[in-house]
């Protein structure tokens, strides 16, 4: 079983006028105001997954500031999933303008049956202490229903584009240190996150419960990650994942060919690993 565990859907009002949800919304301005950038609804991830051999996927909106927009992409991503319960998981995603009110809306989306939060990010003001303690209410409700967060991460250092923001390293550690106890996903490999893994002390016990996605990959780094991060972090941590529609899964198959990776640790990566986490 094939399983891309970080997929965007949006629904049709906002892949039709996506310029009139640029409105006090600059995380999405900035990541979706040129036209090459795509959105997408289910009907062609279904399809993507036809064509590529991707059996489920996970999916989810967009971390918007109205928490009215929010509502409407998570009521998209509710709909979605219970159409194609063979094939799609859902996250509920939402900004943090309102800390209380994304424990609530995640408590009504758990409730109708999707499987945790993310990707949860923070483009413009970053993965700030502030950030880190506004998170409080929403870790609680995923604590309480034993669900998975997806956290946006991306590398410190390097050449800018569109979407990477200031995560600082020390503040990854402090989430952990504060809700390591819930399943997480560090997405895009963590920012290099996977290589304290090799820490002699104090690391293992804070990174019990994470799990680092493959998403971006080929915009990032050489083929070499899918191997050196799973000897650093473990195999049975490492969860592909697309970020489709930015790239098609069987970019990723094709680089994972070309690597020295054995059958086991290729089928852990793509899929076996997010089975167990997903409870699939």
């Amino acid at each position: 079983m094939k399983i891309d565990v970080h997929v965007h859907i949006f629904p049709p009002e906002i892949r039709e006028n996506r310029e009139k949800f640029f409105v006090d919304e600059p995380d999405f301005e900035l990541l979706y105001a040129s036209p090459k950038s795509r959105l997408v609804g289910a009907d062609e991830l279904l399809a993507t997954m036809a064509e590529d051999g991707v059996d489920r996927s996970v999916v989810f909106g967009f971390p918007w500031r109205d928490a009215g927009i929010s509502r409407l992409c998570n009521d998209y991503v509710i709909e979605q999933v219970k159409n194609h319960p063979e094939h799609l998981l859902g996250l509920a995603c939402f900004g943090f303008a309102d800390p209380d009110g994304t424990a609530l809306e995640s408590e009504r989306c758990l409730n109708l049956g999707l499987h945790g939060v993310g990707e949860l990010a923070f483009y413009v003001e970053g993965f700030s202490d502030k950030v880190v303690d506004q998170m409080s209410p929403v870790m609680e409700v995923l604590r309480h229903h034993k669900k998975v967060l997806n956290l946006h991460t991306n590398e410190p250092v390097g050449h800018k584009y569109p979407g990477k923001g200031d995560v600082p390293l020390r503040n990854l550690y402090r989430f952990l240190k504060l809700y390591g106890d819930v399943p997480t996903i560090f997405a895009h490999w963590g920012g290099g996150f996977p290589f304290y893994h090799l820490l002699k002390k104090e690391f293992s016990e804070v990174t019990k419960n994470l799990y680092y996605d493959t998403a971006a990959s080929p915009y990032l780094f050489k083929n070499d990650i899918y191997r050196l991060g799973g000897e650093m972090a473990g195999f049975e941590r490492i969860l592909f994942g697309s970020d489709f529609p930015l790239l098609r899964p069987r970019r990723y198959f094709k680089d994972m060919q070309e690597i020295n990776l054995d059958d086991r640790q290729r089928a852990m990566i793509c899929g076996d690993n997010a089975a167990r986490l997903f409870g699939i």
